[in-house]
């Protein structure tokens, strides 16, 4: 075992524990691994993950399957075990606790993809196509909507029901994958028999971050992000670029705080209230220029950066992520084969198998003639 596991609690301690304590709900949530988190990872859903961490059963999921909806080169393919450490590392950073969490990497779990087929009779193409940020994603990527990217919300509804998860954290743009989800739960549980809860969502504190560009949602792929891992130097050279008031053409004019990111980004991590509503009042009344703004602004970040950045470094020992995620993708992976054989069972299969295999051995095998 690697010291840092050793130090705190290993994958296999943490997972008993929870077993034993039959009160905690499941929650599932987790990421693409398209590349390194930023800032609006963490107040959309990071910050609820380290919350709920003490009150639910928490699963994490490195969703690489759901990746090859807009990235499916094979050269992104290639990324995806450096891109699954990044991830893991920065939620770590970020507070998640691998003696609460459980890591795992989704394509390590295949049984998923046939849960996502059973529930495939259970929702309309019209219905998914109802959804706003699919098109958002295809636009985005450059593609044509692909069936892949079309059936994305019920391979995240098998995600979240073979861990039979009872919440999920979400940011704004995901409620409505998790509303499908829903339906697909309450669908077969109406057709077949009781195997699923409905997972409730839990909201984050700022469900979308403006980009730095203050012009879209932060995004890694509009290049409007600052990342969780970024240096400070980095993270300084970003906030003093970030779009303000456009017509605010010096120091002493009037700006304005509504739509301004800088302040946004203030009111999102700030923790001295006081001295930023007096920026504000300042910056309204032209008495403030935004290169002091944005100073303050890159001391908050740093503030809430920095112990991340530490706190990252203890778990980067070669081997100690790639552990994690290996022993927790086979732990979920026992449990959605459990999930699988609840399935078969309330919809039939298990007893269309057993009929098969008995008349099969009754025949006592072999073609007729042979």
């Amino acid at each position: 075992m690697s010291p840092v596991l050793a130090s705190s609690v290993s994958p296999s301690s943490r997972n008993d524990s929870a077993a034993a304590d039959p009160v905690r709900p499941r929650l599932l949530t987790g990421d693409r691994p398209t590349g390194p988190l930023h800032l609006g990872h963490l107040v959309g859903t990071l910050r609820n993950r380290v919350r709920l961490q003490d009150a639910y059963d928490c699963t994490f999921i490195v969703a690489d399957l759901h990746m090859l909806t807009t990235r499916n080169a094979p050269e992104q393919i290639a990324e995806i075990d450096a891109n699954a450490r990044t991830l893991v590392l920065d939620a770590l950073g970020a507070g998640l606790d691998p003696a609460r969490v459980t890591f795992y990497l989704q394509s390590l779990v295949p049984e998923v993809l046939e849960l996502a087929g059973l529930f495939q009779s259970l929702v309309s193409v019209n219905r998914l196509e109802r959804i706003p940020s699919l098109k958002e994603m295809a636009r985005d990527s450059g593609q044509e909507m692909s069936f892949a990217l079309l059936g994305y919300p019920v391979l995240q509804a098998a995600d979240i029901l073979a861990v039979r998860a009872e919440a999920v954290p979400v940011g704004k743009d995901n409620y409505a994958y998790v509303e499908v989800t829903r339906e697909i739960a309450r669908r077969f549980n109406a057709r077949y028999g009781e195997v699923f809860p409905e997972p409730e969502t839990v909201e984050g504190d700022v469900p979308t971050l403006v980009g730095t560009d203050g012009q879209r949602k932060m995004s890694k792929s509009l290049g409007n992000a600052i990342a969780l891992s970024d240096p400070a130097p980095v993270v300084r050279k970003k906030v003093m670029g970030m779009f303000t008031d456009p017509n605010r053409l010096t120091a002493t004019t009037p700006g304005r705080v509504e739509g301004n990111p800088v302040f946004a980004y203030l009111d999102a991590f700030g923790a001295d209230i006081a001295t930023i509503e007096a920026l504000k009042d300042r910056y309204r009344a032209g008495r403030v220029g935004d290169v002091e703004v944005k100073a303050y602004l890159v001391e908050v970040l740093e503030s809430v950066l920095q112990p991340m950045r530490e706190r990252r470094e203890t778990f980067a020992a070669p081997g100690v992520v790639e552990t994690l995620i290996e022993e927790g993708s086979e732990r979920v992976r026992t449990e959605t084969r459990e999930t699988l054989r609840l399935v078969r069972t309330a919809m039939g299969f298990a007893g269309v198998h057993t009929r098969l295999h008995r008349r099969a051995r009754k025949a006592g095998g072999g073609l007729p003639g042979a």
